[in-house]
Formats: structure tokens, sequence, C-alpha cells
């Protein structure tokens, strides 16, 4: 199909509109999709030019609409309520009993890690140092504290998952 002239257009939308909104709705809030989907084939008439009829219609469109519904996520603000606000869910608090337990576990994984990846991570979540500070005060190079702190915390996630 050439997108050549409105009635092509037309036709394009009937036939490609309602799966371009089913794929959109997958992504982007409910309340946004219609106009995403105009957003989409506006952009479509616009840059028909581009096509290339040898190549399938349906997948440039689909990958305008998926560069749309990325435009349009990108631009949104994520909705953020203060911690303070939150508060605990309802009976599901936590005691200090948990607390001391989890702690516990927390610092038995830390000691069965390598002197020098609990040394990175200590210093950076304990010290609250970035990775170019802890190679500074470490006097190693950056790319080591890095790679000992990747291994070192999928080390602990592993013993911590471990029952």
């Amino acid at each position: 199909m050439r997108i050549s002239d409105e009635e092509s257009l037309s036709g394009c939308y009937r036939a490609h509109g309602p799966a371009v909104r089913s794929y959109l709705r997958r992504y982007v809030p409910a309340q946004d999709v219609e106009d995403l989907v105009q957003v989409v084939f506006a952009d479509v008439w616009r840059s028909r030019e581009r096509y290339d009829p040898s190549r399938s219609l349906a997948a440039w469109i689909f990958a305008i609409a998926h560069r749309r519904a990325v435009d349009h996520l990108r631009g949104r603000r994520p909705v953020t309520v203060p911690l303070e606000e939150v508060g605990d869910p309802p009976g599901r608090g936590r005691s200090e009993v948990d607390d001391l337990a989890d702690r516990d576990r927390l610092s038995r994984a830390l000691a069965e890690l390598s002197h020098a990846q609990r040394q990175a991570i200590e210093l950076a979540y304990f010290g609250d140092l970035s990775q170019r500070e802890i190679a500074e005060r470490l006097r190693v190079p950056l790319g080591t504290v890095k790679a000992r702190t990747s291994r070192g915390l999928r080390r602990l996630s592993a013993l911590l998952v471990a029952p």
C-alpha cells in the first residue's frame, strides 16, 4: 500500500488503526491512547515520503507507534507521594525482632564475601561513598571497584535469597 494521498491514509488508518490502538494500550495510560493514535498517524502522513513500499507497511507504522509511545512515557512525570504520608500498611508493620533478624542475615552474608568485595560494598552503602571515591580511598582503579561491587552484590543477593 502506498501512502500518497489522503484517501490512502484513510484506508491505512482503517486497516491499521485498531491494531495500533491495541498496541498502545499495553504501554500508555488509557486516557492517552486516542491522542497517541492520532499522533502516530499524523507522523505516518508527515513522513510518508520516507516509507519504502518494498517493506512492510504495518512494521513501519508500528515502529512509529513504538517511538511515539516511548517519547510519551519519557515526557511524563511519575506520580510520587512522600514516604511520610504513606505510612505502614495495616497489619504488616515490622517489629524490632524482624529488623534484628534481617541485620543478622545481612551481616552473615557480608562475612561470606571476599575482603575486597565486602570492603567495596561497605564503603558504598554504609560509608555513602561513590565508586570514584572508593577507588581513591583504596588506591585501586575505578574499574576494579566496579567489578568488586558488582560481583559482591551478585554473591550477596544469592546468599540472601538462599533459605
